[in-house]
């Protein structure tokens, strides 16, 4: 399962992309916001952080209109390693080194080509398991 959210600058683009995950058959819940009315993006970095960090989805994607200020606000989740991806390289690595569970997107930077594209490699590009990444992972855990 995969948590979505977005605030209004990023309410497009997460429909462009709930439209792909369903062609993809992959399940998704969307934890808002619901319409492009002015929201504040921290409400809804959260609730996709808690809904990974608690188990309830495997990953998350959230947008916002650069994706840095959902990014930040989801990253003060314990257990939260959301990774703002501009490009498909960018999302390969930080699936391959880092084990990010939730990917940042910013609306207004990438445009629904290619945050498709990123969203592809994020989800489709496992964790490397080397032992080197394990034990950064941990140390930015500490």
């Amino acid at each position: 399962m995969i948590a979505l959210g977005s605030d209004h600058g990023g309410f497009y683009l997460k429909q462009e992309l709930m439209k792909h995950l369903e062609e993809r058959g992959l399940e998704y819940t969307d934890y808002g916001t619901y319409s492009d009315a002015s929201c504040d993006y921290p409400v809804y970095g959260k609730a996709v952080a808690h809904a990974v960090a608690d188990g309830e989805c495997e990953k998350g994607i959230i947008i916002c209109g650069t994706g840095i200020g959902i990014s930040i606000s989801a990253n003060k989740v314990p257990g939260v390693r959301a990774a703002l991806c501009g490009d498909c390289f960018s999302a390969e690595m930080t699936r391959l080194h880092n084990d990010a569970n939730i990917l940042a997107l910013g609306a207004r930077v990438v445009g629904p080509g290619l945050a498709i594209k990123i969203v592809d490699t994020f989800l489709d590009t496992p964790f490397s398991g080397d032992e080197r990444h394990v034990r950064r992972i941990k140390q930015i855990e500490d």
